[in-house]
């Protein structure tokens, strides 16, 4: 099923603002990555199948997973939440440069509401909801699911949205509640440069959030 997904996003072209977006970029390129072939289209999610842990982040970005055709892969983004996923034992390596570099995921996947890399990193209400489909459509895929990890407060809000159950706690780091079906949302601040830069957003915070997700996945549901 994951594989039909992914399908479905390379060749979807729902949103004409996205497509001439994401098409354009892939045109004039930013100057260091100008001998690149851009992938251009819409990014699938990434991952072991298997994986009780997801990690759901906003959109490719322009220059990152636009470019490379994976998510979070070729940018500053990506190289934190790869390194910090390495160091927490889901990667095999810190590093995530183009799509065929040998990187293997374990027990995680990571995806996106929407797929297609949007002007200013900001999709429309009307493109979030084209593409949420796409991600209930992985979520239920995911039959070992146990813990869902927003990069941010538009993941939340989305996740939320689909498996959300009474009133919605305010996003903030760290905070954790319970969805439907047994599931743990965790928050985290996004692993954009934004954050990271700036130091809203530390190795050791996201280093703990992933120590609790992991904590959570190992933990038997209820009835077992």
């Amino acid at each position: 099923m994951l594989q039909k997904i992914a399908a479905e996003v390379v060749e979807c072209r729902a949103c004409p603002r996205l497509v001439q977006w994401r098409e354009r970029m892939g045109r004039e390129k930013r100057a260091s990555y100008r001998d690149d072939v851009y992938w251009a289209k819409g990014v699938p999610g990434f991952g072991d199948p298997n994986a009780r842990l997801l990690v759901v982040g906003l959109a490719p970005a322009a220059h990152g997973a636009n470019r490379t055709g994976r998510m979070f892969t070729g940018d500053r983004s990506g190289d934190w939440l790869y390194a910090a996923l390495h160091h927490a034992d889901y990667a095999n390596q810190p590093h995530s440069k183009v799509r065929h570099d040998g990187l293997v995921l374990s027990d995680v996947w990571i995806t996106t509401p929407v797929k297609c890399a949007p002007p200013k990193n900001r999709p429309t209400p009307a493109e979030r909801d084209n593409c949420i489909p796409y991600l209930e459509r992985e979520i239920q895929s995911l039959s070992n699911l146990k813990v869902v990890l927003a990069l941010g407060g538009f993941a939340y809000q989305v996740m939320w949205n689909i498996l959300g159950v009474g009133r919605r706690p305010k996003f903030a780091h760290g905070v954790e509640v319970q969805l439907a079906g047994d599931i743990t949302l965790l928050c985290s601040y996004h692993v954009s440069q934004q954050n990271t830069f700036t130091g809203r957003l530390t190795k050791p915070m996201f280093d703990a959030v992933l120590g609790r997700a992991k904590t959570l996945t190992l933990q038997p549901h209820p009835e077992q």
